[in-house]
């Protein structure tokens, strides 16, 4: 029903709901095809409505009964659930439906997942379960009751009571349907208490399939820590009894902040030294700490509706970008979200999935969980703390909870809080929440006599979602270094409001360098007018660990499009000011790793097509591969040195500093890989006692073709392990030559153990294949045919993780005519399917609308 009602929603259109809800019971009857729920909904009309119907939410539901003050009722049902006549004063709804949490295969509503039954209600995920009015602009006080024969039976809130076969929870806090949570099974907790400032002690459980015991000690220490740093960052004491983790394996997510339960991807909070990487503990305590931060800012104030779901996950994840900042490496991070961003939004903001921060129509709200609303939402944020200054941006987040908490709020009610502490009027600053795309950013200088002049230009280019952009409000953080490599002029804050705008710098000695945009301060594309020495000598001395690896990254990418382009040999000039770096042993071993690292081969390719040049995928992979292996020789008498001195030789621990050597020695090591043969990564691989030590040597030895045995070894070691079996999958993929990427995803998708239902299986290879840049445009276009086959094949069961995976095709136009038509015919043999669901009809129309 709901697959057929492609209807546009309007921010615009914005109404109450007609109907404030006084309390909420509902009760499950759990079975694995017939799960029965009753629900007993206390309303009374909403004197701000200006519609008054009664509407409730609700899909692939069995109605059973009806009922309002106890007499039934006959509802009428609409492509959005049911309506039906109620009073004009208080009632009590009555409802009682049938599910099949078995035949849920979309992982939304109450599904099982390998025996366990759990929810994923947001966005409207409620509305599977029972008829509701599944917005998040409702909030409601849940009473819950849950009977089943399992030994675990989890809901939101405290518990109120516990038998051997059934359970009750309350939440004593208002919340909206999508915060709700149910979870069942046979379950093992590992259990945890944190004492809060005010000394109220919260039990902790991280509950997990027997067998996983030993994977959740990390995951418990990255909650308590979470909860420590919110208290003393922002303030923000947890607030109830009992904070409850499940692990789960089928979840089309990373995790989600239901209050009190949260429910995770079992990738996401799983971890040990023998089964996770170095990247994999830190992006769970990531994500640990990011749902934990969302119980104030997602939960205690919540989004008015989804066009705001920007003001709940872009202050989210920057919050959560702050704390990993603290309890790691805050340069490190800062250059990781960069490469992330660039990577994974600017494509949107450039592409036909564009859109803004804050969208201003959708047809499905799934499609709008995207890197632009998350990581481009963080960045705008960021972005006006920069301008506000540390306190002001404290005291106004602390006048948000205060004005705020327990209610469904808007971004005008988050920036109202800003200008009332600031007294600065934001109208054009919010421009960023309203316009799509990336601001084009140049700078050319004047010098004269000691006075410098920095000319800044903005340009934002038109597109659908915004054909006519106006200039924003960027804050420039610039530095001056002089020709000695001294720091003349340390980090100010420029603010930039006008399309064209000067800013003078006066009293100087000698003409300096100007060090533009530190820190990546705002989400522009920079153009400098430096000369090839200036970003040398930049990279050699500039203050700010962001602008020096940058100017790094800038070097290496017009190395490799010269090489690209004009077929000249490696940057000699480059290659010897990252030497230098990487062989000094003041710096932090996991900064001189990224200094290592090249632009990806879709950095590349969005680099050329921005230049007016055709990308061809092959040639951006040889130039790759003849870098590195220019690398290789030219560090070669230094690279044995440094992988032996930052081998780590004590036992295992995921902290920073341990992660930054290894990060070095395995950086040293794919280097080293390229001269010896793969002698040295056989001899890691034997000898590792780590995931991250063996992956990484496996990597290399793939990479030279010499992984064979190795795989096979791997395989037979961890074939009982999902989570390490999803490395093994994608790793072949990842590291697969690109004229054979196509067959092997054939070959693994023909594998026992490829389980093409379960999103974190499907997306390690599938997923790695499209990340294979050269092997996914294979010229034949047999790799968009491979592709379009399984979303073709999956979107009926999973019509959530075919359409994000849709966005594979979104760069389509950078490509060659021969590309782009085997390209648009692989997307309309989709869009012919039948009974295409509305999630992957919306995406692959506006990517292929282009």
């Amino acid at each position: 029903m709901r697959e057929d009602a492609h209807q546009t929603i309007y921010l615009a259109d914005y109404t109450p709901y007609g109907f404030i809800i006084d309390s909420v019971a509902l009760q499950f009857d759990l079975d694995p095809h017939i799960t029965r729920v009753k629900s007993a909904i206390a309303f009374h009309p909403n004197p701000e409505a200006t519609d008054p119907t009664f509407l409730l939410n609700g899909e692939n539901l069995k109605l059973i009964s009806a009922k309002i003050d106890g007499k039934p009722v006959t509802p009428k049902f609409t492509a959005e659930g049911l309506t039906c006549d109620v009073p004009d004063g208080p009632f009590l709804w009555e409802a009682e439906v049938e599910i099949d949490p078995t035949g849920n295969t979309a992982l939304e509503g109450l599904y099982m997942s390998n025996g366990m039954y759990c929810t994923q209600c947001e966005a409207e995920g409620f509305r599977k379960i029972t008829y509701y009015p599944d917005r998040p602009d409702v909030m409601a006080v849940f009473t819950v009751t849950i009977n089943g024969p399992h030994p675990v039976l989890l809901s939101n809130g405290n518990p109120i009571s516990t038998d051997t076969h059934s359970a009750q929870w309350h939440d004593p806090w208002p919340k909206p349907a999508y915060l709700f949570a149910l979870v069942a099974g046979d379950l093992v907790a590992h259990p945890g208490s944190f004492t809060t400032k005010s000394g109220r002690d919260v039990a902790l459980n991280l509950y997990v399939r027997p067998g996983d015991e030993g994977k959740c000690a990390f995951g418990m220490q990255a909650l308590k820590d979470s909860m420590k740093w919110d208290e003393e960052v922002y303030g923000r004491e947890y607030d109830l009894d009992l904070f409850n983790i499940v692990a789960v394996d089928d979840f089309n997510m990373g995790a989600m902040e239901n209050k009190g339960l949260n429910v995770f991807n079992s990738s996401a909070v799983l971890a040990s030294p023998a089964t996770s990487t170095d990247m994999n503990f830190e992006r769970i305590e990531a994500i640990i700490a990011h749902e934990y931060f969302h119980n104030w800012t997602g939960n205690r104030i919540t989004c008015r509706d989804w066009f705001q779901l920007c003001l709940k996950e872009g202050l989210t994840v920057f919050r959560d970008s702050q704390f990993t900042s603290d309890m790691r490496s805050a340069p490190v991070k800062r250059i990781g979200d960069v490469i992330d961003l660039r990577a994974r939004q600017f494509p949107e903001d450039q592409g036909p999935l564009a859109h803004p921060v804050r969208p201003a129509s959708f047809q499905e709200i799934n499609n709008f969980y995207t890197a632009t609303v998350y990581e481009k939402g963080a960045e705008v944020i960021g972005m006006l703390k920069s301008l506000v200054g540390d306190q002001a941006y404290s005291d106004a987040v602390d006048l948000y909870f205060d004005r705020h908490d327990g209610q469904a709020c808007t971004i005008e009610d988050w920036l109202k809080v800003f200008e009332d502490t600031t007294s600065r009027d934001l109208t054009q600053f919010k421009r960023w929440y309203s316009q799509a795309g990336t601001p084009c950013l140049s700078v050319t200088e004047d010098w004269d006599h000691g006075k410098l002049t920095l000319n800044f230009k903005q340009h934002t280019p038109p597109s659908a979602a915004t054909p006519d952009p106006q200039p924003q409000v960027l804050p420039i953080a610039v530095g001056l270094i002089d020709q000695d490599g001294d720091e003349v002029e340390p980090t100010v804050v420029l603010e930039m409001t006008q399309a064209e705008q000067s800013f003078v710098f006066d009293n100087l000695g000698t003409r300096p360098i100007a060090s533009v945009l530190r820190g990546f301060s705002a989400p522009v594309v920079l153009t400098q007018d430096l000369s090839d020495a200036d970003r040398a000598h930049l990279l050699a001395h500039d203050t700010d660990p962001f602008n020096r690896w940058e100017q790094g990254r800038i070097l290496a990418r017009k190395s490799l499009i010269a090489m690209i382009l004009e077929g000249k040999n490696p940057n000699k000039d480059w290659l010897q000011g990252i030497r230098a770096v990487i062989g000094d042993e003041h710096l932090d071993p996991a900064y001189r790793a990224l200094m290592l690292g090249l632009p990806s081969q879709s950095e590349l390719a969005r680099a050329l097509a921005e230049d007016g040049h055709t990308p061809d995928p092959d040639i951006i992979y040889a130039a790759v591969e003849t870098t590195s292996d220019a690398m290789a020789k030219s560090y070669a008498n230094l690279v044995p040195t440094l992988y032996m001195r930052h081998t780590v030789t004590e036992a295992y621990q995921p902290n920073a500093a341990q992660s930054g050597k290894r990060a070095l020695a395995n950086a040293a090591l794919s280097l080293l890989t390229r001269t010896d043969g793969g002698t040295a990564a056989q001899k890691q691989y034997d000898a590792a006692d780590n995931m991250t030590q063996q992956l990484n040597a496996l990597a290399n030895l793939i990479r030279v073709g010499k992984g064979s045995t190795a795989l096979q070894v791997f395989e037979a070691q961890w074939r009982n392990d999902r989570l390490v079996m999803d490395k093994w999958f994608g790793l072949q993929v990842t590291e697969a030559d690109p004229e054979d990427a196509h067959e092997v995803v054939e070959t693994l998708t023909k594998h026992a153990d490829f389980n093409w239902k379960n999103p974190n299986r499907f997306r390690s290879v599938l997923g790695a294949f499209a990340a294979n840049h050269a092997g996914f445009h294979h010229a034949s276009g047999a790799g968009y045919r491979l592709l379009a086959d399984w979303l073709i094949k999956l979107d009926p069961v999973n019509p959530q993780t075919t359409a994000r995976m849709c966005s594979a095709f979104q760069t389509w136009k950078r490509y060659d005519a021969n590309r782009q038509d085997m390209i648009k015919t692989e997307l309309d043999r989709i869009l012919a399917q039948p009974k295409l669901s509305r999630d992957t009809k919306e995406m692959l129309t506006r990517i292929r609308g282009a």
